[in-house]
């Protein structure tokens, strides 16, 4: 037993522990805690970090990697329609111009000025020059070029090209088609002597009513001018309405929008009253301007007389009592009174103006029912007249055969079934009529005097039984 005792409470050889030290044992179990705290601690922060650079990136680099993109596209002009443009240089413009001579200009405006150009190989383009505070920015100007790129129609003045160019010298630059024979009111108010027949006002409408129902109805989305006026229409060949100066134009409501809030610009005397009061602006605003212009194609007036008694006179004022009691001819443009007039056609386009002026702009008649209705009454009037020359070519030739004047041209009385008649001639290439009150002349307001001493020779004759009508002459 006590060998075995001994055996039993003998110590291990040296350097082996049966049992280690409990201070060991603790450190090995604080090395592994800390491990494992450590590596918690480790995802928390891997977390809050991915975490935060989602957040940035969603907030802060997306939006400004997405505004990039668009600035890129929109001032790079590269839409397939504005490719088709071409980019002037500045250089090319200020030789077509002779350095923007004042005998190069054609017009100018609060948004600029337009100068006759021309070129080698296109030949004569119109230029038109911003002013320096006409853009906000470059992206403005690059708009309007992508928005103008759009517009493709015979009634609208193409644009040709553009010219961008950094500088002191403005070169902020549209180049436009050339119109060679002016504007509307040059024609309007009769300056260096152009006048206009009723039929050349008809086309001229019904030309420029097209182009304005085009940006209303031919684009999507919708583009309203905003400044239509005579100055505005230019006179193409074969008297071709060509609306021009997109210099305000604004995209129009699309969906279901009734209309866009939109700073007032314009024109006063054109300016929709609607428009202005609501700033709400509609294709019914150019139509308002439109019906000013019908107005003033009848009546030859300014949209505003500041010359009268009664100043700002506006010509819908004047011109509506006479036009809604169908009496058209007590406001016609003079210069109308010195060739043959269709005034049922001028009564009508007179009563047509009223109609796109009403108060109410829903009430009033869009830009495509404008022209219809234009170009229907139009072929009316033409037809009327057509049927109405054959018959009097019927007429004459029936009464040819039922007569005959055996006369000679030379002699000064002519006898017709026994009447006796003295030939005159009267000269009206040399009577110019004018009416300062703008009215017709009535029937009686011109007299024929007849110098009675060359009656004298005058005498009956005795009708002869075999043919209702002769004529002889007299002796």
């Amino acid at each position: 037993m006590a060998s075995r005792y001994n055996v039993e409470g003998a110590s291990p050889p040296p350097g082996i522990l049966e049992n280690p030290p409990s201070g060991s044992a603790g450190h090995h179990g604080h090395d592994g805690t800390t491990h494992l705290w450590g590596g918690f601690v480790i995802c928390i922060l891997t977390v809050l970090v991915c975490a935060s650079l989602y957040f940035l990136c969603r907030r802060k680099l997306i939006p400004l990697l997405r505004r990039n993109s668009q600035r890129k596209g929109k001032g790079s002009l590269k839409d397939e329609k504005v490719t088709m443009l071409r980019r002037f240089q500045l250089e090319e413009l200020i030789k077509a111009t002779k350095n923007f001579n004042q005998e190069c200009l054609l017009g100018s405006g609060a948004f600029g000025n337009v100068y006759k150009g021309t070129f080698d190989v296109e030949g004569t383009l119109a230029i038109k020059r911003a002013h320096n505070d006409a853009y906000q920015s470059l992206e403005e100007f690059r708009n309007e070029v992508k928005l103008l790129s759009k517009v493709r129609h015979r009634n609208l003045v193409g644009l040709v090209g553009f010219c961008e160019e950094p500088g002191a010298e403005g070169s902020k630059m549209l180049v436009y088609e050339y119109v060679p024979n002016g504007s509307l009111l040059e024609y309007i108010t009769g300056r260096r002597g152009r006048n206009i027949s009723w039929r050349q006002r008809v086309v001229i409408a019904i030309g420029a009513a097209k182009g304005i129902a085009h940006l209303h109805e031919g684009i999507r989305p919708s583009i309203i001018h905003r400044d239509i006026k005579p100055s505005n229409i230019l006179v193409g060949d074969g008297f071709e309405a060509k609306v021009s100066d997109f210099g305000l134009v604004k995209s129009g409501p699309t969906g279901d929008q009734s209309h866009v809030s939109s700073q007032v610009k314009g024109t006063p005397g054109y300016l929709d009253p609607a428009y202005c009061s609501s700033f709400h602006l509609t294709p019914f605003s150019d139509v308002y301007s439109f019906g000013v212009i019908l107005l003033q194609l009848v009546t030859a007036r300014p949209a505003i007389e500041t010359h009268r008694i009664h100043s700002n006179y506006h010509v819908i004022e004047w011109a509506r009592p006479s036009l809604e009691r169908g009496r058209v001819e007590e406001i016609l443009d003079a210069n109308l009174l010195s060739e043959p007039c269709n005034i049922e056609m001028m009564l009508k386009m007179g009563q047509l103006g009223l109609r796109c002026v009403v108060k109410t702009p829903k009430h009033r008649p869009t830009m495509t029912q404008v022209w219809q209705e234009l170009e229907a009454s139009l072929f009316s009037a033409e037809n009327f007249i057509n049927k109405r020359l054959s018959s009097d070519s019927r007429i004459s030739a029936g009464a040819s055969r039922r007569a005959s004047v055996d006369c000679d041209c030379s002699q000064s009385f002519v006898s017709i079934n026994g009447i006796g008649f003295q030939r005159f001639h009267v000269e009206m290439d040399s009577l110019s009529f004018q009416s300062t009150s703008l009215r017709c002349l009535e029937n009686n307001s011109i007299s024929i005097e007849i110098d009675k001493n060359n009656l004298n020779d005058i005498c009956e004759e005795k009708s002869i039984e075999e043919e209702p009508l002769s004529t002889s002459y007299m002796h």
